[in-house]
């Protein structure tokens, strides 16, 4: 197998970080000259230069000759014509909102929590709260809005368009999300599964960018995966495809709330994880978890190697069926690294036949904890109608 290659996501991420900075200097303060932006931000005149470049090709941003202090200068605001889209990822825990003129062009987001098997009214109400917030916040109104991608950690019937498991995320069952979303916010709705518009996030602004055979794995209070085959998003039939969770990997293990044994994510998800560390730790949150075992703790330590281990041994299933290029860890618990990383990577050079072990690249989410939220405003971004400006032409999906 190849190693894992160091990734690029930290310039990449720093880069978006500086992007977003100017995009809310822009939004908190109003129209301003580059040197105003930097002093603002903090951000050398040179990015600022080159950050105002990118989005004024790519719409986000109006230049407007003007004179300060007697002298010419350029003002820089929000551009006041562009099209709205946005994004909305439902997490088991909280949901996040992004709003934007096109995926790589976020001008704002909000977060909010949620609590543990939330109905669906409340979720979507939530959400819907939060985008009319980023809304007037940017001094538009809804009717900008002209596309919203949304994402549930759920499997989504492509066929009924609602949420397909009674065990999985069950206050949301045989909800139709599209039909009830589109209801609260008066625009275009698609609804897909957080791990595969992950997946869709990375291959369209991301670490995925050209590769013809990928996976995504998200690894939060669940389990799940996004596939890529021959360039674009497989969701399979029924639109379920990448459900790695609930993989068995021992036939006899605990029952899994999916109601069969031995699935995955009994071993490797956040009630696995915390149950095993209940009896030497006490009550843990997932957080507490990842932050002990950066700093060293040998028990949450231990457990995160067993989890990298077992889902070693289901990716390497995976390697076998695919033979993917690449093989993106993403969601809270990729944030370990080399904890799960490693035991993973050996279970797999173990299980995989060893040629496509020796195929596959491992890489870490260049989006890291945007990657679903990016890939729901790349799906919102899709809806939109031919000539809807240089949304339209940018992104495309299946």
């Amino acid at each position: 197998m190849n190693p894992s290659q160091a990734a690029p996501g930290s310039q990449a991420s720093l880069r978006e970080a500086n992007r977003l900075r100017v995009l809310e200097a822009l939004r908190d303060q109003g129209a301003m000259t580059q040197v105003e932006i930097a002093g603002f931000t903090g951000l050398s005149p040179a990015t600022v230069s080159n950050m105002v470049k990118e989005l004024d090709t790519s719409g986000a941003v109006e230049l407007e000759p003007s004179i300060r202090n007697g002298r010419r200068a350029v003002l820089v605001s929000l551009a006041t014509g562009s099209t709205l889209i946005a994004g909305i990822a439902f997490g088991d825990r909280d949901v996040r909102v992004a709003l934007g003129t096109s995926p790589r062009d976020i001008i704002g987001r909000q977060r909010m929590p949620l609590p543990a098997d939330h109905a669906a009214d409340e979720g979507m109400d939530r959400a819907s709260r939060l985008l009319l917030d980023l809304v007037e916040k940017a001094g538009k109104t809804m009717a900008d809005v002209r596309a919203v991608g949304v994402g549930i950690p759920a499997p989504v019937d492509s066929v009924s368009g609602q949420v397909g498991s009674e065990s999985i995320l069950p206050g949301w069952r045989g909800v139709a999300v599209a039909a009830e979303m589109q209801g609260r916010i008066q625009a275009p709705v698609a609804v897909d599964n957080t791990s595969n518009l992950a997946a869709l996030g990375e291959l369209r602004c991301g670490v995925l960018q050209g590769v013809q055979h990928g996976v995504y794995i998200k690894l939060s209070y669940g389990v799940g995966a996004g596939l890529i085959l021959d360039g674009d998003l497989f969701r399979g039939a029924a639109g379920t495809a990448g459900e790695i969770g609930h993989l068995t990997i021992d036939e006899n293990g605990p029952v899994c709330r999916c109601g069969n044994r031995g699935c995955l994510e009994t071993y490797i998800g956040a009630r696995g994880l915390l149950d095993a560390l209940a009896s030497s730790h006490g009550p843990l949150s997932l957080r507490d978890v990842i932050t002990r075992a950066l700093d060293g703790d040998p028990g949450c330590r231990r457990v995160l190697e067993d989890a990298g281990r077992h889902l070693g041994v289901a990716v390497a299933g995976l390697v076998n069926l695919l033979n993917p290029e690449v093989i993106v860890l993403g969601g809270q618990l990729s944030r370990v690294g080399s904890i799960i990383l490693s035991p993973m990577r050996a279970s797999l050079e173990r299980c995989a036949i060893p040629s496509a072990a020796a195929s596959v690249v491992l890489r870490e989410s260049e989006l890291e904890m945007d990657a679903d939220v990016v890939g729901a405003l790349v799906s919102a971004a899709a809806l939109l109608p031919a000539g809807a400006g240089v949304l339209a032409t940018a992104v495309s999906i299946s």
